[in-house]
């Protein structure tokens, strides 16, 4: 969150007394209060979380495969030319 943006939404959480001590002994050893401790903990964790699964990652033999397909998208493709044909002859009425 940035330094200008107010918060207006609220999370409320049922715990056991274990794991709020828990979370206050961390929050005071870190210099917090327990919101931004748990604040700042969560958004670091959902972001590593959406990273994870919105990121791919390839192995050096993987990226090659990748890179060479990528290179060769200019050898001829007679079926896509002549897919391509059919739809503009279908679009202008020429079936």
């Amino acid at each position: 969150m940035s330094a200008t943006a107010q918060a207006h939404e609220r999370i409320d959480l049922r715990t056991t007394p274990e794991i709020k001590e828990l979370i206050v002994r961390a929050a005071s050893s870190a210099g917090l209060s327990v919101s931004a401790f748990l604040l700042g903990t969560a958004q670091e964790r959902a972001k590593q979380i959406l990273a994870e699964a919105e990121m791919i990652t390839l192995t050096s033999r993987d990226w090659n495969a990748f890179a060479k397909a990528l290179d060769n998208t200019d050898k001829p493709r007679p079926k896509l030319s002549a897919a391509i044909k059919r739809q503009r002859d279908w679009q202008q009425g020429k079936r």
